[in-house]
């Protein structure tokens, strides 16, 4: 249970800092949450076809959190949903 509640908080941090980087500053914690997850899930993708390591890892459990590719994939999200929906933050 307390592996979990990390993994929300270093979700939410890195979803919150890869948003202010791609403009977005004012959002709740849960969409930090799941911003971060995304941005995991798009991290750990550019990291496989660049083929690069992160040197930045958080690991809890069985989970690997790669912190620079996270904030970036969490960073190119928001940016993405900003382009599409015609927003500038």
């Amino acid at each position: 249970m307390i592996s979990f509640l990390f993994l929300l908080i270093v979700a939410s941090v890195l979803g919150s800092i890869g948003a202010a980087i791609a403009g977005k500053r004012e959002q709740g914690c849960l969409v930090s949450i799941a911003v971060g997850f995304i941005g995991a899930l798009i991290g750990r993708w550019l990291a496989s076809i660049s083929g690069l390591d992160d040197p930045f890892t958080v690991t809890l459990s069985d989970t690997e959190i790669p912190v620079i590719f996270t904030v970036a994939g969490a960073a190119l999200f928001v940016a993405l949903i900003n382009l599409l929906s015609g927003r500038d933050s």
